[in-house]
């Protein structure tokens, strides 16, 4: 336990001397030294060479050694696919992008996959302990890959990320769906918020349920898949979610996907036609929340996305469930970036204790 708290000290706050490590952590000067000199000798921290100067004893610095190595940070969307190098300090040490072209294929996906992760593992110190990946698809719980569902409209099917990125790591890939990190971005920004449901309203429709703080994916990692919820469709009638966008003509040509450009055009031209649309769409998201709320109970519901996210979608949205028996608040999710923003922390979290679990 000691030489866990010195090494979360040093991976927190940088470079400690033996004597700030004793203050930092409240241990005694002997103890703090004994735990960094065993941590020395199992090659975790190191001697950086740097002295104190001024009067009185000169103390070492030291920091982590670079044999603590690092952990990837992927995300996949149809635009593109990014991967971040961290370290055990949170800091990005290396990126690379490629992009996607629309539709892109299986296999153009996983040699995207294989080149970023060359890109961002050339020349780093130390293992590649492990790789977090956020994917904008579903994501089967046991083995990680990416999982097709009718009218999905992201992204190749059954992708397996693990099998791709596995020879870059020596431990585990672990995969999920990227409105489940960004569901865990936004409960580390709020963390009081330990019942919510967040609602990704972009291109595609996706959801995620957080529960006693806890993220929670179901039986086969699909929870939150709000896509085929039935809700309520133009005119009153009764329609899984996405024929609702496609019944007010808001899809892509050729595709599933939401026309997010055509969207917010039509919300913001304003008049008459703008007001029905925004009155079709509250109907049909307050739908979707009055069954969530039903069965998940969640203390208030985000609203996430290009669309999800618009002053005007977020007012309708309110006023629908403001006259439902059971209203609960809603508000506009607060991370920007908040996939990768997800996968980061829970990459550099997982490195950390992966580092720990070695002394």
């Amino acid at each position: 336990m000691t030489d866990e708290t010195v090494l979360r000290a040093v991976m927190v706050g940088g470079a400690h001397t033996r004597a700030e490590l004793a203050v930092e952590t409240g241990l005694s000067k002997p103890t703090a030294s004994e735990s960094v000199r065993r941590l020395t000798e199992a090659g975790l921290l190191r001697d950086t060479g740097e002295r104190t100067t001024g009067r009185g004893r000169v103390g070492t610095y030291y920091s982590l050694s670079p044999e603590c190595g690092h952990a990837l940070a992927v995300t996949i969307d149809p635009a593109a696919v990014v991967a971040e190098a961290v370290d055990p300090f949170g800091d990005v040490v290396a990126r690379a992008e490629e992009t996607l072209s629309p539709g892109a294929s299986r296999e153009s996906v996983a040699t995207a996959l294989t080149t970023v992760a060359k890109g961002v593992t050339a020349g780093l110190a130390g293992p590649v302990r492990s790789v977090v990946v956020g994917a904008a698809d579903p994501v089967d719980r046991e083995s990680g890959r990416l999982v097709h569902l009718p009218e999905m409209p992201f992204l190749v099917g059954d992708l397996d990320p693990v099998a791709v990125l596995s020879p870059f790591v020596a431990g585990q890939v672990l995969v999920d769906n990227d409105v489940n990190w960004s569901a865990r971005a936004e409960l580390a920004a709020a963390p009081a918020a330990g019942d919510v449901l967040l609602l990704h309203l972009g291109e595609g429709l996706g959801g995620a349920v957080v529960s006693d703080g806890e993220v929670r994916r179901g039986g086969q990692g699909l929870a939150g898949e709000v896509a085929h919820v039935v809700t309520v469709g133009p005119g009153g009638r009764a329609m899984p979610f996405t024929r609702v966008l496609a019944e007010l003509g808001l899809r892509q040509a050729g595709s599933t996907a939401v026309d997010v450009e055509l969207l917010l055009e039509r919300v913001d031209a304003g008049g008459p036609t703008a007001e029905q649309l925004l009155e079709d769409l509250g109907a049909a998201v307050g739908g979707v929340i009055a069954a969530a709320v039903g069965l998940l109970d969640p203390r208030e519901v985000l609203l996430g996305g290009p669309w999800g996210s618009h002053p005007a979608v977020l007012a309708a949205v309110a006023s629908e469930c403001a006259g439902s028996d059971r209203p609960v608040p809603i508000r506009a999710a607060q991370v920007v970036d908040p996939v990768l923003t997800g996968v980061r922390a829970h990459a550099v979290e997982e490195l950390r204790r992966l580092v720990i679990a070695e002394r």
